[in-house]
């Protein structure tokens, strides 16, 4: 099983995600898809040095070409985008399968003009939204948890806000 944990957060690579999460799951890595920082040196390096575990910033392009040497690896990775739409892509349009894990935890998503505010630090826009329903239609729950021991629910919980 090369991926143990799926995650979308916006803040992607963080000291929390990594000490608090992988406790929960282990893993000996991190793969944080987001195409802007994998094309910005500096937000790379600072994703990088953000860990002591193995850390791997790439496009989605990228991860496309590499997916099936993460699903063999003998290492086991986080799998992180920064939005909705991004883990959408991989796990629905391009149908990448990440092993045994069915659940998709949603952190911090931070609040924005047109977002709808679910809990504290969790706002999604209607975009997201629908991404989130075609991610949960692909059979993957859904749950909003910024740490492993606090979620305010699952999609099934939030859907109806968004007219689902």
């Amino acid at each position: 099983m090369a991926i143990s944990f799926v995650r979308i957060d916006d803040r992607m690579i963080h000291g929390q995600t990594v000490t608090r999460w992988s406790k929960e799951y282990p893993c000996t890595g991190l793969i944080a898809v987001n195409d802007a920082a994998a094309s910005n040196t500096v937000l790379k390096q600072a994703y990088k040095s953000a860990s002591d575990k193995k850390t791997f910033v790439w496009t989605k392009e990228h991860f496309k070409d590499v997916k099936e040497k993460v699903t063999n690896s003998k290492d086991k990775y986080f799998l992180i985008t920064k939005n909705p739409l991004d883990m959408k892509e991989l796990l629905v349009d391009e149908g990448f399968v990440p092993g045994d894990v069915k659940t998709v935890i949603v952190g911090p998503c931070n609040d924005r003009p047109g977002a709808v505010k679910l809990g504290n630090n969790q706002s999604i826009t209607q975009e997201e939204a629908e991404a989130f329903e075609a991610i949960s239609k692909a059979g993957y729950e859904v749950k909003f948890s910024l740490v492993p021991d606090v979620s305010i629910g699952t999609w099934d919980d939030f859907k109806g806000k968004f007219g689902f």
